[in-house]
């Protein structure tokens, strides 16, 4: 098996290019981090295929800004307190006919950059999902991947002015304007979601400190009988229909961590709301 960033599209330096002459529309590629310097450019790489790329980078101190505008890309800076406050702006400062949303512990492989420009060139549709693989390590796990903690297909492919975050701190939800079009089934994002088991854990630690403050701002943390079941709904949802049994002792792992994602933020809420409520 090649190592996932073997597996990256690679393009020419100058990522903003001037708009087609040949009537295709013009795709942006947006990617928003924060402090990724290590990562940012291989990703800057993958989407080089892209008419323009736009580079939301909250609160960070690292070389990220430098290592963008060196790639040729259009950087904005800010600070923003919820994740689709700061994915709304990059969709806004984007400027082509379609945007591919990219974060930056993720690459597009060349497979999936033709497909993307395939189907823009012909789509009817406002949005599209995009295949992905994700990484462990130097490890694909294709299975088991559920709810909150992982999914093997995203709606990163839209139409601008047809996607909306909403104001989250973790996993927003989504509003749509149109109808969604068929899945892009070659290629894929290549996710390089945790580096090993450690990470994966504290990933889980951070997510859900973040879950238990939205919880907490809406008012309703649930009830800790909810949360019990949806541990196990969703551990089983994980291991039995998204076939995490077949990733051996990385399908319990998902399935563990994909249960007690709702319940440890419930957890944080209920038990220690001093340090999990937002400041007003």
């Amino acid at each position: 098996m090649s190592a996932p960033d073997d597996r990256i599209a690679k393009g020419p330096g100058g990522l903003n290019r001037p708009c087609p002459t040949n009537g295709a529309p013009r795709l942006s590629a947006l990617i928003v981090a924060r402090n990724e310097q290590e990562r940012l450019p291989d990703c800057l790489a993958s989407v080089a295929f892209a008419d323009e790329v736009v580079v939301v980078l909250d609160r960070s101190t690292d070389a990220s800004a430098e290592i963008a505008k060196a790639a040729g890309a259009r950087v904005v800076e800010g600070a923003w307190e919820l994740e689709g406050a700061r994915r709304n702006t990059g969709i806004d400062a984007c400027t082509g006919d379609w945007i591919l949303e990219v974060d930056a512990d993720e690459r597009v492989n060349p497979a999936l950059a033709e497909a993307v420009r395939a189907t823009i060139a012909t789509s009817t549709h406002a949005w599209h999902q995009v295949p992905v693989d994700n990484y462990v390590g130097d490890r694909l796990v294709k299975y088991g991947w559920a709810g909150s903690f992982g999914t093997t297909s995203v709606p990163r492919l839209f139409r601008r002015g047809a996607k909306r975050w909403r104001a989250q701190r973790v996993h927003p939800g989504l509003d749509w304007t149109g109808k969604e079009g068929p899945k892009i089934t070659t290629g894929a994002l290549v996710h390089l979601v945790d580096r090993d088991i450690s990470d994966m854990l504290r990933r889980l630690d951070k997510y859900s400190s973040a879950k238990a403050a939205d919880l907490l701002a809406g008012g309703d943390i649930g009830t800790l009988r909810a949360n019990v079941r949806r541990f196990f709904s969703r551990g089983l949802k994980s291991y039995v229909s998204r076939k995490g049994y077949r990733e051996g002792g990385w399908g319990v792992l998902l399935a563990l961590c994909t249960g007690a994602f709702p319940l440890l933020s419930y957890l944080k809420a209920r038990l220690e709301p001093e340090r999990h409520r937002p400041a007003p």
